[in-house]
């Protein structure tokens, strides 16, 4: 499978049909923006609930998921910051192919993908092909109007609670 450096992916176990994102063979691990994340669960069995803005261009349009925690790490960013994040594991899918994927939580609010695709991501039968671009067939933003689409009071709990 030959991709380009940036495509078109899904996080479908995320409610994420649809995600621009950017192929980096020099990040170790994927990034997942997020602008909200809450620990939650027990020692033995945490959770993160977190939301997303999938489209830099749709500003209402949030999905909050849950994931379980695989790991926190300290990771360090292209400038220079380290940070330790909330890993997850989920299912990433380009090309109508699908594949397990660990992908840390991380606010990429003013980066220009939401989704960075890491090397652990990509797979041995893959090719990045760094000059061209959506190389997979097209997905679009469309696909969240009949998605998924909670308000940030309906998905998370209230602070009384």
């Amino acid at each position: 499978m030959i991709i380009g450096w940036q495509e078109w992916i899904a996080l479908p176990d995320l409610g994420l049909p649809a995600l621009k994102a950017k192929i980096d063979t020099g990040a170790k691990t994927s990034a997942l923006h997020t602008h909200y994340i809450e620990a939650y669960g027990t020692v033995k069995r945490p959770r993160v609930r977190f939301a997303v803005h999938p489209s830099p261009e749709i500003g209402d349009l949030e999905v909050v998921a849950t994931a379980a925690v695989i790991d926190r790490r300290d990771v360090i960013s292209s400038n220079g910051v380290r940070e330790l994040r909330y890993v997850i594991r989920t299912p990433l899918s380009i090309g109508g192919r699908q594949w397990p994927i660990e992908v840390t939580l991380t606010n990429r609010e003013h980066m220009t993908y939401r989704m960075l695709i890491g090397r652990q991501a990509i797979r041995s039968d893959m090719l990045v092909d760094c000059a061209t671009s959506f190389r997979q067939p097209q997905l679009s933003y469309g696909l969240y109007e009949s998605g998924r689409r909670p308000t940030r009071a309906a998905a998370r709990p209230s602070s009384s609670a």
